[in-house]
Order: C-alpha cells, then sequence, then structure tokens
C-alpha cells in the first residue's frame, strides 16, 4: 500500500501547476504571468530539442553548409577529383605506352630484332593498360615476300625522302663525314668527325627518351620526334639532357666526344630512324 501511495505522489507532482509572473521590480506590477508543470515543461523541451536538431541535420546534409563541415568534399572538389582521375587514366596509358615504345628502340638496339614496332601497332596490339605486346610471327612465305620487299625499298634514297617530307631539319653537327650510310655493312648510320666537346644538336623538336651511357658507345641520346621519327647520337663525351626532357630543334643536347670501345676516334655517330626503318639522313641534312 505505501508503493502505491508512492507512485501517485509522483505522478501528482508532475501535474502540479506552478505561476511565473514577471514584474517590475519597483512596483512589483504584474507584466506578464503564466502557468506550467514540470511535465509539459519536459514535453516543451523535448519538442524543442527534436525541431533543434532535425533542422540542423537539414541545414547541414541538403544545403551549401555541408561543405563547410571539416572533411566533407564540396561538389566543385569532387568534379576536380573525377576530372583528375581521368586525366591520370589517360596519362598512365601513355606512359606504359612510351615505354613500351623505348624498350622495342632498345631491342634493336641491342640486336635482338631488326625494327622498331611502331606506336600505332604497339597501341593496337596493347588494348588496355598493362596488357604485353605480342608479336605475331610470320609464315614461311609471307617472310620471304616481306625480306624481297624490304631488300628491294628499304634503304631507298627517293622513299626515304618521301616518308618524312616537309620537316626542316637543323644540323647536329658540322664536320666531315668519315663514314657513310652503308646498308651491306650494317652501318645504319652516319660517321661525322668533331673535335671532343663540339655541341651536338637535336635536328627537330621531340622528347628525350634515351640518356644513358654504355661501355661501346658512350654517352648515348636517344629523341623521339613524333610521325614515328627517331634520331639517335653516340659517342658523346657528356649529354646535356635526361630522359622525358623536351628539346627544340637546333638546342644542343650533348657534347661529341671518343667515348666507347667500338669509337674509332672523336665523332659523332649519328642514326635516323622512320617507322622502325634506318634511313640515310646524308641527303637530307646539311653536315657541311
Amino acid at each position: 500500500m505505501k508503493n502505491k501511495t508512492t507512485d501517485k505522489g509522483f505522478f501528482k507532482r508532475l501535474n502540479d501547476d506552478y505561476k511565473i509572473v514577471i514584474s517590475t521590480d519597483e512596483t512589483f506590477e504584474e507584466k506578464f504571468s503564466f502557468k506550467l508543470n514540470k511535465l509539459n515543461t519536459f514535453a516543451f523541451l523535448t519538442l524543442y530539442s527534436t525541431i533543434l536538431i532535425s533542422a540542423t541535420i537539414c541545414l547541414v546534409f541538403f544545403t551549401q553548409i555541408r561543405e563547410m563541415v571539416p572533411g566533407y568534399p564540396s561538389t566543385e572538389l569532387l568534379i576536380k577529383v573525377a576530372d583528375l582521375t581521368k586525366k591520370t587514366d589517360s596519362l598512365e596509358r601513355q606512359i606504359i605506352l612510351d615505354n613500351n615504345f623505348s624498350k622495342s628502340i632498345l631491342d634493336v638496339l641491342l640486336g635482338k630484332v631488326d625494327s622498331v614496332i611502331s606506336k600505332e601497332t604497339i597501341s593496337k596490339e596493347s588494348g588496355s593498360v598493362g596488357t604485353s605486346i605480342k608479336l605475331v610471327s610470320p609464315s614461311y612465305e609471307d617472310s620471304i615476300l616481306r625480306q624481297y620487299v624490304e631488300d628491294e625499298d628499304r634503304f631507298n634514297i627517293a622513299k626515304n625522302q618521301l616518308t618524312i617530307e616537309n620537316k626542316l631539319f637543323s644540323t647536329p653537327i658540322k664536320g666531315e663525314l668519315t663514314q657513310g650510310f652503308n646498308e651491306s655493312d650494317k652501318h645504319y648510320a652516319l660517321d661525322i668527325s668533331a673535335d671532343v666537346g663540339t655541341p651536338v644538336r637535336s635536328i627537330l623538336d621531340g622528347r628525350v627518351i634515351f640518356s644513358e651511357w654504355s661501355v661501346e658507345t658512350g654517352h648515348v641520346i636517344i629523341i623521339d620526334h613524333g610521325d614515328n621519327i627517331i634520331s639517335i647520337y653516340k659517342h658523346n663525351s657528356r649529354v646535356s639532357k635526361k630522359q622525358n626532357d623536351y628539346v627544340k630543334g637546333g638546342q644542343v643536347i650533348a657534347y661529341s666526344g671518343d667515348q666507347g670501345s667500338l669509337s674509332s676516334g672523336p665523332h659523332l655517330h649519328f642514326e635516323l630512324w622512320k617507322n622502325g626503318i634506318p634511313i640515310d639522313p646524308e641527303p637530307l641534312i646539311n653536315f657541311y
């Protein structure tokens, strides 16, 4: 019986009315008054808190105010991130393509293959990023026909001139030609005599895809000029450009020397390639 009385007393106190009066300080004249109880006060505060929290959530999540919250990305930032992601993906594809093309050039220089694979071929065979290049072995009959055509036309000067027409070449170095382009000796280059330290210049605008030193050829620099045109400069005493540098036609890229076990004296060994085929540079460039 005692517990029941206590419970009724507690609920009764929640409903007890209280009068709040607002009056003047001097005359105690009543200006405003109202009644309330504990239950109404609790309900009012609960409702007020719920409305305030709901309004705050709506403002934060459904208006631009959310961008002021630390750690919450803005719409503009999300658009930029998406755009940068696309550009990064394109750059990754281009880097892989350039690396595969450079490897193809190195394979030619090391004698592993006879010709450079063009960028168009690499792009088609690669398909997507990370796909390795697969070389298709030609049939015996196709090999005979291909070799016959290459023997007839590969080093034809008139044909070579047509393949790289409308190009204004800069002279890589001035000097006497000590050894010319010779297909039978597999000397697919010109050797130009020059004093050690003579500036070597790029024949066209392009990007350096190889700049290293080797025991046989000394300091070597290779430039991709676009349109599948590659120029190679060997036996340099030093180079002034590194891989991935962009150069202008006529810009100094190296200094001639007598570096490498294959060098026969101070000179520049200069090669010009188009579509993976070596071209005689003498009809195209004035070396005197």
